[in-house]
């Protein structure tokens, strides 16, 4: 009997070991690291940071030449024309188009300081005024006079007379083109109480909006504004595009 209840233990332990070893084994599946996925998200980072230097390098004369005129240097805030807080880029997709109806990029109008009139194909007596004064401005700059541009946007389908585009392509060409009025509302804007026809705009060489002058503009102070712009401009601005 002693023999017996001996050997019982025994053979559970090796029931138990045997169902052990039939049971089946588990694993645990870990993710691993996707090593291209890595680097490719390294060089975009990279990329866009790289772009983003460029940016501020070519953007650097620029914005240090208006914070040395109208913050640091005192005869700056008293600038005639007002300056616009934030500038106002030129939208990319305006829709702006030639006398002949064909597409202009708004880009080709980069590179060079730009001194825009906006009216009616038609040209009433305040239109006559600004392209005349565009005009006059333009010549008064002397030798610095080919860093600006004569632009004249149309914000109707009326055709300009014959004789009003040859008296502002008077010694020098100028840019005409149409433009939708509201996308054109897009980018430029009056002072409150006055419409867009009624003002002269100041467009940088790197397409932003900057100044808007007042209506009825006096010459003299109009020019000083020019010639301020021209100067504090001149380590990064040269003529032509």
């Amino acid at each position: 009997m002693s023999g017996s209840n001996s050997s019982a233990p025994a053979s559970s332990s090796n029931a138990s070991v045997a169902a052990d070893a039939l049971a089946p084994l588990s694993f645990t599946v870990h993710s691993m690291p996707a090593p291209a996925l890595a680097d490719e998200q390294r060089r975009t980072a990279s990329g866009r940071l790289k772009m983003l230097l460029v940016l501020l390098v070519c953007a650097a004369p620029v914005v240090a030449s208006y914070f040395t005129y109208f913050v640091i240097r005192p005869e700056g805030r008293t600038n005639y024309s007002e300056l616009m807080a934030p500038l106002r880029p030129i939208p990319p997709d305006l829709p702006l188009t030639d006398l002949q109806g064909g597409p202009v990029r708004a880009d080709t109008l980069k590179g060079q300081w730009l001194l825009v009139v906006v009216s009616a194909g038609a040209c009433d007596a305040t239109c006559e005024r600004h392209l005349w004064l565009q005009r006059q401005l333009r010549e008064t700059l002397g030798r610095e006079k080919d860093r600006l541009d004569k632009v004249w946007l149309i914000n109707d389908a009326a055709a300009p007379r014959p004789q009003t585009l040859d008296a502002i392509r008077t010694n020098t060409q100028a840019t005409v083109l149409r433009v939708p009025p509201a996308a054109l509302a897009a980018w430029l804007q009056p002072a409150k109480g006055q419409v867009i026809t009624d003002h002269l705009y100041i467009v940088d060489p790197l397409g932003n909006w900057m100044m808007r002058v007042p209506a009825a503009a006096e010459p003299a102070k109009l020019k000083r504004d020019l010639e301020k712009l021209l100067r504090a401009s001149a380590g990064w601005d040269t003529p032509g595009r």
